[in-house]
């Protein structure tokens, strides 16, 4: 079915003469429409939490639509249409006041899902909300890797949040995505600290030189982990110092997939498109599914490794239809540090994933690794 998510594509549908019937309309403000809604076939049509004055929610039922209503009373909005933006997640956060954070509609959000059950909403409609925005979410991503223009080449750096900044890892997984996307990969992360952080910060610096990504590495510094108080200002500091032009995007796209179920980590704001999930398994197999350029583990911990295993297990029974790469970037930490390297390896023989696995201390070696594997699979 055909999906109107802007007012933009439901005015140009109308102009084009196109019936409305058989097409979801989502979370649009439709009060201004009634005429139009009125003379028009609706059978069919769904109506996802869209605001309609009462003549046009009468024709609607009238022809047979399908009406999901708004939920009132929220600080985000189930139906949503789009994904996130860091200036929408952070609107009103003024980095020379670092605690105006609390202000966001990203920290409303986290304190509004806290005080209603964190993972275990005490109502049915609470729940019910959380899931459909989760919905949402899912939908825009695919939207997004389904745009037309050339096709996205997917690829996820996997790493821990406590990674700081200032530190040589962090500035090899920067290096790395930046190399990545400058190449052509679309990169994606957690969408939160550390690692993930690193992984935005060179996308957003793809078009950028080195020593320019070094000095933005450098004001970073300044505030090394998420729980130093000045550490989103120094992100925006980069951001203002170095912003992306109009002609930047899509070379400097990249996708966080962050989750209020960690709330007390703030997504960075280097992701040029954010995906924020209520839900964490939802959010991390989703992640991992949509990965299929391959995935680079940076030292981590038990999240990492959970992700890990789950995407093994993605390729061990090939459930996701395809078998990706998955490259351990550190061999001392994958071998000794947390000997994951050594079990995988064991449990992937015998499988057509073993040839995909990869340990390594060289950006040359993951490049080389994920651009013969893209090149195979264009080629196949």
């Amino acid at each position: 079915m055909l999906e109107l998510e802007s007012i933009d594509a439901f005015e140009r549908h109308l102009r084009e003469g196109a019936s409305l019937s058989n097409v979801v309309i989502q979370g649009l403000d439709l009060r201004r429409y009634t005429r139009e809604l009125s003379a028009v076939a609706l059978a069919g049509t769904v109506f996802l939490g869209c605001e309609l004055e009462q003549e046009a929610l009468q024709a609607a039922l009238a022809h047979g639509a399908l009406v999901f209503p708004p939920i009132s009373g929220l600080p985000y909005h189930p139906y949503r249409g789009a994904l996130y933006t860091p200036e929408e997640l952070y609107a009103g956060f003024d980095p020379a006041r670092p605690e105006s954070y609390a202000d966001t509609p990203d920290a409303r959000v986290y304190q509004h899902w806290a005080a209603h059950g964190r993972g275990t909403p005490p109502t049915l409609l609470e729940a019910l909300a959380q899931r459909l925005h989760d919905h949402a979410i899912t939908d825009a991503v695919d939207d997004l890797l389904a745009a037309s223009g050339p096709l996205r080449k997917v690829v996820a750096i996997m790493g821990g949040h406590s990674m700081k900044r200032g530190a040589s890892d962090y500035r090899e997984v920067a290096l790395l995505s930046r190399e990545l996307t400058h190449a052509g990969f679309f990169l994606v992360s957690g969408g939160g600290p550390g690692a993930m952080e690193a992984t935005h910060v060179g996308a957003w610096f793809a078009r950028r030189s080195e020593a320019e990504l070094d000095a933005a590495l450098g004001m970073l510094a300044r505030a090394p982990s998420y729980t130093d108080r000045e550490w989103l200002a120094r992100a925006f500091d980069v951001r203002a110092a170095f912003p992306l032009g109009p002609g930047d995007l899509p070379a400097c796209a990249s996708l966080g997939i962050p989750t209020w179920h960690y709330g007390h980590e703030p997504p960075n704001p280097f992701a040029t498109h954010i995906a924020k999930y209520f839900a964490n398994s939802v959010r991390e197999d989703g992640l991992l599914t949509i990965a299929r350029g391959g995935i680079v583990y940076a030292p981590g911990s038990a999240g990492t490794i959970q992700e890990i295993f789950q995407d093994a297990c993605q390729n061990h029974y090939n459930s996701v239809g395809v078998i990706s790469p998955m490259i351990f970037l550190g061999r001392e930490f994958w071998t000794q540090t947390r000997p994951v390297y050594p079990l995988l390896a064991q449990l992937a023989q015998g499988q057509d994933y073993a040839r995909y696995l990869l340990l390594t201390d060289s950006r040359e070696d993951v490049m080389r690794a994920l651009v013969e594997y893209d090149r195979a699979q264009l080629a196949g």
